[in-house]
């Protein structure tokens, strides 16, 4: 059995071709469908449609085995072949690199790549975007402030309707390629698109359903009382939405806690999770950060269920105050999404982790009137995560990929396996890369995507 993380790096990047350095997209004539670059990839026929069996083995998959110390210090991940089986959606069992299957069972080759968790986007607008249709950048920003970009999605949505559903589908076989199959979508909830968006968004999930994973947030981005939404939102419940949503209470809405207090009222009436957008920097985002809280401890119920998405606010704090509220958030067990955003709002992201609160990451805008820097990489934000703060060792590398995949990690903090194991589901992406350190540096591009144990992008090799 192979065991050494010193085996010859250029046998896995001649396996994975070039790293995804770019995420442009092509658009093509006419204003037609949009094309993925090589780099990025569109779920090939083959593999979407040729490895769907119920049970199958997977031969010289790249598994972690444990760090390399000079002294205390990590300085190196250990790694061997293995032979994955696979049954029912589920790792079935864990056998050594040249275990044959079986007769009857077949044999899928992995060529030594390595093998990763599989991504999760926890914050996507699946339902609005320009991505599929010719390249269109966003409008200047210059002056305009959130109210300005609601009056200019009023008249953008009409035009968007008609293809959402196509262009959503485009969207999720992009987050495929990129290894993600476990996402999180704001879908708008307005009087424009009223319940249309979550229709077509709906309609593009049921499509998806055999291959990929997505939660639904009913998002009032025109404000849940600016817009007069609440009854479209409680309808939205009622379609299988999972979390209520909301925005800005102050700055959209114009009074913090009844915004606030509306939009728990409808999670609480009907039993559903909490997911808001809160990019207020001002002392009413943190008073609001406050306002979430207090409600949390007031009502169990929400107890575990409330994400505040961006969080911006919590860049204004002071040390102690950060601590006392991170605390907090971490008791209600509640949960920070961010884009780990760069510039000015650098968010205290380790510090929240540290006191115990899950953070999360997403995507946000893929190509739309808001940014057109998406690129729905889970991995690349793992990337952004470690060269923001300062994790540029084998350790912390490895440790930051947490971010990309939900806090599963191949290695524990001990250089202890935890993942894979029987009885996981299977799913998992596979990389051309040493270990999960080489991954997080140097993003190479995703062979194949696995979702419940069924290939939905990709190939992997007949053996």
């Amino acid at each position: 059995m192979e065991s050494v993380h010193q085996h010859s790096r250029r046998g896995f990047l001649s396996q994975t071709g070039k790293l995804t350095t770019a995420c442009a997209v092509i658009g093509l004539a006419g204003g037609g469908a949009q094309a993925a670059p090589a780099s990025a990839g569109r779920p090939s026929e083959a593999g979407a449609s040729t490895l769907t069996d119920r049970h199958y083995y997977l031969s010289d998959v790249r598994l972690e085995e444990g760090f390399e110390y000079d002294g205390d210090t990590v300085i190196g991940t250990r790694t061997a072949l293995h032979t994955l089986e696979i049954k029912d959606g589920k790792i079935a069992a864990l056998h050594p690199a040249n275990t044959a299957p079986p007769a009857g069972v077949p044999r899928y080759q992995a060529h030594g790549q390595l093998m990763l968790p599989a991504m999760r986007d926890m914050h996507i607008h699946l339902d609005k975007t320009f991505y599929g249709g010719p390249w269109q950048a966003p409008r200047p920003r210059q002056g305009k402030t959130i109210l300005d970009m609601i009056a200019l999605e009023q008249n953008l949505l009409p035009k968007l309707l008609p293809t959402s559903q196509q262009r959503a589908e485009q969207l999720i076989a992009l987050l495929q390629s990129k290894g993600t199959t476990v996402a999180r979508s704001h879908c708008n909830i307005d009087p424009v698109s009223g319940l249309k968006s979550l229709e077509h968004l709906q309609r593009a999930l049921e499509n998806h359903r055999s291959d990929f994973s997505c939660e639904i947030v009913a998002f009032p981005q025109h404000g849940l009382l600016h817009s007069q939404v609440d009854g479209l939102m409680r309808e939205a419940m009622q379609m299988g939405v999972h979390y209520v949503g909301g925005l800005d209470p102050t700055n959209v809405d114009g009074s913090m806690q009844k915004s606030l207090d509306a939009m728990f009222q409808i999670a609480l009436d009907t039993g559903k999770g909490v997911d808001i957008h809160l990019h207020e920097t001002s002392p009413a985002g943190v008073a609001a950060i406050n306002h979430m809280i207090d409600t949390v401890e007031k009502n169990p119920a929400l107890r575990g269920k409330v994400t505040i998405s961006h969080a911006f606010a919590l860049t204004t704090l002071p040390p102690d105050a950060l601590a006392e509220t991170a605390s907090r958030l971490a008791a209600q067990q509640m949960t920070i999404a961010s884009t780990v955003p760069i510039g000015g709002l650098m968010m205290p992201l380790p510090r929240l982790s540290e006191a115990g609160v899950f953070v999360m990451t997403g995507t946000d805008s893929v190509i739309d009137h808001w940014s057109p820097f998406g690129c729905a990489d889970m991995l690349e934000k793992a990337n952004l995560y470690a060269q923001l703060y300062r994790g540029s060792d084998e350790f912390r590398l490895s440790r930051a990929m947490a971010i990309a995949t939900g806090g599963v990690l191949p290695l524990d903090n001990g250089g202890n396996r935890v993942w894979p194991k029987a009885g996981d589901d299977a799913a998992f992406t596979l990389v051309g890369a040493s270990c999960s350190a080489e991954a997080v540096a140097r993003l190479p591009a995703r062979s194949a995507t696995f979702h419940r144990g069924r290939m939905v992008y990709g190939s992997v090799g007949n053996a």
